[in-house]
């Protein structure tokens, strides 16, 4: 069947990102009857037969017989409830591509319409249109730059006529002036076939490539940047969530040098970019003193509201990349993916006679068009707000057992994760299996030796580079060595100490620096930081002082940052759990604690690992151990009640330790 051909061709090409990016470009298949439209907002990656729309070409036809509003909004209007008219009533539920009349118009089986960087560097290009006519000759129809919806359709049937006129053949390639291109066959072979014609002869004219390569960049002073932009952007937005994705490479720092460098990605090529990145980007100075870095910027963003009535979404830092914003990760990537193909348009524009901006009146048309509006909208569509509503937090020791567990109850409220733990593989491993869950991204794998300071920092930095900024910080990684005085070495001793108690003030300190940044920036936003400790903390634990004892310094800690920190709304609580007796610390047949405790003789009387477990279980009113959800609740209430800070909170099953 012909619908499940087109299916494949735009599965094909809508998973390059050469030819399509986000939920942009279109396909079609026709009959004599019916056209199948890809249904707006729709993405050709992963389109089925489901996500066409079917449409009366009959109808469709007759739109270019009835007469239009002579105001633009108003015409829009009337034509698109006459498109929609033109579905077939199984098809209501639906949304036919804006550029459906166009598709209609084309006398071929199979459309494919896309926005290729290459071909879109000749479009976007001074002397494009020139050269066009130099490459192709009457192998295409130009289409200058032009009202889309109706307006272009119209203009098209009319070049159309005229091309068939003149040539005695059906046009089957269009290039629009700022938008991409139409290729039109009978068949996926000549669809194919005459888009490799097209780039072929295009990449005859290209002086230079886009070098994408990675590049040396000072990662601190973005990473202290990041949370200033995620928060101004934040209130200049007025939204309730804030995510900025940093990205640099060495195009974009050839971009970012100066403001004239910067003038070929300062405005919008096409309507994808300023559908995803907002029709201009900020270009802000640098300056080594970061309270007047800062100041740069604010005063950038309030200038930009001002003059535009609308807030950035591209923010670029002289010397240093890009931060895209969006409401959620997935959003801030796609104006990130968005703004590196205009950078990718900029080079390839310069075999083309330079840039060549869409009008100040095509921009205005695309900033108010509903039609863009929906597609905006429908394509970056998030989902249902959750209790942890793309909160950025970070979980130590989460690489697996109760710390993966942690994270992924967070993740399932709508948080963005970073899986942080000394074994990288197997963090990357969970992150992995995380993201396929939970959506792309929203999760990281971040090395990190919560002992190290300069380990620390890097995760910290890592996180807000990715995300913006942190919200939720999860001192989880802990270490449990058990034995009585005489049996316990200082080796031993000095660990434990290290990674439940010093790494604790580590995490504190680099997390906390982030978290004051934002808070200069949006005081009334409350930030947690959250320390993992235990029902050891709350009383002595017999011949496991070494563990007990870091514990209790833990929660010394806490009421200590608490106090410290409350000025800059960060509260800092601890978590006291029970004993997880189903989790790997106590159950693993080897080295588990259930092993530890027996050895050690810690139960007097017990015959059996058993016996120590049937023991543990007894002293619980709730008889049974802890499990990861009821920490992940505690958890929750921490972060959505704003008037508690320096509590050690248990978790116990109603084990009574309050002495």
């Amino acid at each position: 069947m012909s619908l499940e051909k087109i299916v494949a061709i735009s599965n094909k090409y809508g998973a390059n990102p050469e030819f399509v990016l986000a939920g942009g470009g279109n396909t079609s298949y026709k009959d004599s009857k019916y056209l199948y439209i890809k249904g707006s907002g729709t993405t050709l990656a992963t389109i089925t037969e489901c996500g066409f729309v079917k449409m009366n070409r009959k109808k469709l036809s007759a739109m270019f017989t009835k007469e239009y509003s002579s105001d633009a909004a108003e015409r829009e209007a009337q034509v698109l409830e006459d498109m929609m008219d033109a579905r077939e009533k199984t098809e209501l539920s639906k949304r036919p591509s804006v550029e459906t009349l166009l598709h209609n118009l084309i006398n071929y089986k199979y459309i494919v319409h896309t926005h290729p960087s290459m071909l879109n560097g000749m479009t976007c290009g001074a002397k494009g249109k020139e050269i066009a006519k130099e490459l192709f000759g009457e192998d295409i129809i130009w289409i200058d730059i032009i009202e889309p919806g109706y307006v272009l359709a119209a203009k098209l049937k009319e070049e159309m006529d005229a091309y068939k006129a003149a040539t005695g053949k059906d046009a089957d390639i269009i290039l629009l002036q700022n938008h991409g291109v139409f290729i039109a066959a009978n068949s996926e072979r000549e669809i194919n076939k005459k888009t490799k014609y097209v780039f072929d002869k295009i990449e005859s004219k290209i002086t230079r490539k886009p070098d994408f390569k990675p590049v040396e960049f000072n990662k601190e002073k973005a990473a202290l940047v990041a949370p200033a932009i995620r928060m101004l952007l934040k209130k200049a937005n007025d939204s309730a969530s804030s995510i900025v994705t940093f990205c640099t490479n060495k195009e974009v720092m050839n971009f970012v040098k100066d403001e004239k460098s910067f003038y070929p990605v300062s405005s919008a090529y096409s309507p994808d970019h300023i559908v995803y990145c907002k029709p201009y980007a900020l270009y802000v100075a640098s300056d080594d003193d970061m309270e007047k870095q800062y100041a740069l910027i604010k005063e950038g963003i309030e200038a930009y509201v001002a003059k535009n009535g609308f807030a950035p979404k591209i923010v670029a830092v002289q010397n240093l990349g890009f931060f895209a914003w969006g409401t959620n990760k997935k959003n801030a990537d796609i104006c990130a993916e968005v703004f590196l193909d205009a950078c990718k348009i900029g080079v390839y524009s310069e075999g083309f006679g330079g840039p060549l901006f869409m009008t100040q009146y095509m921009i205005d048309f695309i900033c108010n068009w509903e039609v863009e509006s929906y597609r905006s909208k429908v394509s970056l569509a998030g989902g249902a707000a959750l209790r942890l509503n793309e909160k950025i937090a970070i979980v130590t020791g989460s690489a697996q057992g109760f710390g993966q567990g942690i994270a992924d109850e967070m993740l399932k409220q709508g948080a963005n994760v970073v899986i942080a733990d000394l074994n990288y593989d197997l963090a990357k491993a969970n992150s992995d299996n995380m993201n396929d869950k939970y959506g792309k991204n929203k999760t990281i794998a971040c090395r990190a030796d919560v002992g190290n300071e300069e380990a620390v920092t890097d995760m910290v930095y890592t996180t807000v580079l990715a995300y913006g900024g942190l919200d939720i910080f999860v001192n989880n990684a802990g270490i449990a060595i058990a034995g009585a005085l005489e049996e316990m070495t200082v080796p031993k001793f000095e660990l434990v100490t290290k990674i439940n108690y010093t790494a604790y003030y580590l995490c504190a300190k680099l997390a906390s620096r982030i978290m004051k940044i934002q808070n200069k920036f949006a005081p009334d936003y409350p930030m947690d930081i959250i320390q993992i400790n235990s029902k050891s903390g709350l009383a002595g634990s017999n011949k496991n002082f070494a563990y007990a004892g870091s514990k209790f310094g833990g929660i010394g800690l806490t009421q200590s940052f608490a106090l410290e920190l409350v000025p800059y709304n960060i509260k800092v609580n601890a978590i006291c759990p029970g004993n997880l007796l189903n989790g790997p610390l106590w159950s693993d047949p080897e080295k588990g604690l259930f092993v530890q405790y027996f050895k050690a003789g810690k139960v007097p009387g017990a015959k059996s690992v058993a016996d120590v477990r049937e023991f543990y279980e007894s002293k619980v009113p709730m008889h049974r151990g802890c499990e990861i959800i009821d920490v992940a609740r505690a958890i929750f209430y921490i972060v959505e009640q704003e008037y508690e800070t320096g509590q050690a909170i248990p978790v116990t099953g109603g084990q009574n330790m309050l002495n």
